[in-house]
């Protein structure tokens, strides 16, 4: 079940981001003047690509600014939870 729990978490953001861009490219478009850094996004910060295209065409204030640091905070956050879990324990 954990496992599972996993794929989806890890599929979520990025599956979401590409429908997304399927839908409604006019979005992505106005948001990257290329499309290497959504490709590289969606495969490295994936919840911080989907928050940077949902603030970005309003124009970027303090809440939107705000709203792209906690979604770094949770990438990072889950790289650096699976390196902690994933840490061997010494042996005595």
């Amino acid at each position: 079940m954990s496992i599972l729990l996993f794929l989806f978490a890890l599929i979520g953001p990025r599956f979401a981001t590409i429908m997304w861009w399927l839908f409604n490219p006019f979005r992505f478009n106005s948001a990257f003047s290329t499309v290497i850094f959504p490709l590289l996004g969606i495969f490295f910060l994936p919840w911080t690509t989907l928050m940077y295209v949902g603030v970005f065409p309003g124009g970027l204030s303090f809440w939107n600014w705000l709203f792209l640091g906690l979604a770094f905070m949770v990438d990072i956050g889950s790289y650096g939870s699976s390196a902690y879990k994933y840490k061997q324990k010494p042996t005595t």
